[in-house]
Parts: C-alpha cells; structure tokens; sequence
C-alpha cells in the first residue's frame, strides 16, 4: 500500500536547527546520488540495522506487485555503515518526493571514520507506516525481491548494486550480503 509522507516531511522543522545537513544515505545513496550535494564522506550511525522490510510501490515495485527496499531497524549495539552527503535545505523537495512511500525523515548522530561526529537527517520506513512489509525469512525476501521491477528498474538490481557498493567499501553487511547471495542462487535456477 502506497503511503504518501511528502506532507508530512515538509512540515518538519528539525532541519532548521541545523548549521549544515548531512544527509546519511544507508541504501542506495550509497551507489548512486541523483542530486547535487557539497561532500561525500563515509559514515555510521550506531544501534541501528538495515533490513529489507519497506515495501517499494512506487520505485522497485508496483502497488500490485510490491519490491523489497532497505529501511532502518533499532538494534542496540549494532554499527550501520553509510554515506554522509553535506546538502542544502533546497534538496529536500527532492528527497521528500523520493522518499514518499512511508518514509520520515529523523535526526540522529552520524560518526566519520575520523571519529568526529555531527547530527544528521535520514529517512526511515517505520513500522507503523502501509508500506511497511516487516520481517520474513530469508528466502522468501529474495524471491520476492528476484520477481519485483517497478519504474526504477528490477529489485534485484538495487540489492546487487548495494552488495556491491559495500563490498567495495569494505563492509560487511549479513543480511544484505545473504539476501545478494540468494539473489544470485535465483538467477542461475531460473537460466
């Protein structure tokens, strides 16, 4: 189901509060900004994990035939790599319009790999939003991901660019890791 949170969003004044935005970008951010911003840095937030348990209606998927995309998963003690993008308050139209289906927009505490901290925005699918699918088994996540394609290409293209993308950073991320490994396990039994 198709959760329209732009309005919601852009009624929010916590970005006012901020002397600079950075924006943490834990899924596709990661691979592929489509919009302009002042720097680029990796970065972690802690006592939170991606999971791919937001459903994508609009991007990955259809309303019919819902993707898998990431959203964030309160885990305490848990470490969650991403990319920190220093933006302007005018990306924010943008980010709200791509980030529609569910998602609102958070502050929380972003760590750089030189230890420095500053508070950033991300976006979170929470629990309680329609489009929100929540947990299922591995497997189950993957074929429903391997069968998805919405107006943004195929699921599976997401989780392999975002496999990738961390791989290439140096990060290991089990449950993206699995779900990319699943992926791979579908193709090959459907060529």
């Amino acid at each position: 189901m198709i959760q329209d949170t732009r309005h919601l969003n852009a009624d929010r004044r916590d970005i006012d509060t901020l002397d600079e935005i950075w924006l943490f970008g834990y899924g596709s951010l990661i691979y592929k900004v489509d919009f302009p911003y002042l720097d680029s840095r990796p970065a972690f937030i802690y006592g939170w994990q991606r999971r791919f348990w937001q459903g994508s209606h609009d991007h990955r998927g259809t309303p019919e035939n819902p993707g898998r995309v990431l959203t964030l998963i309160e885990a305490p003690g848990e470490r969650c790599f991403g990319v920190a993008l220093r933006i302007t308050p005018a990306e924010f139209d943008h980010l709200d319009h791509r980030e529609k289906n569910g998602y609102l927009r958070k502050l929380e505490t972003l760590e750089f790999m030189d230890g420095t901290r500053r508070l950033g925005v991300l976006y979170i699918g929470p629990p309680d939003n329609a489009a929100f699918l929540g947990e299922a088994p591995d497997h189950e996540i993957a074929a429903q991901i391997h069968r998805s394609e919405g107006p943004s290409g195929k699921n599976a293209e997401y989780v392999h660019a975002l496999a990738q993308a961390l791989r290439d950073f140096g990060e290991d991320d089990k449950h993206v890791m699995r779900i990319d490994q699943l992926l791979r396990e579908l193709s090959e039994e459907n060529r």
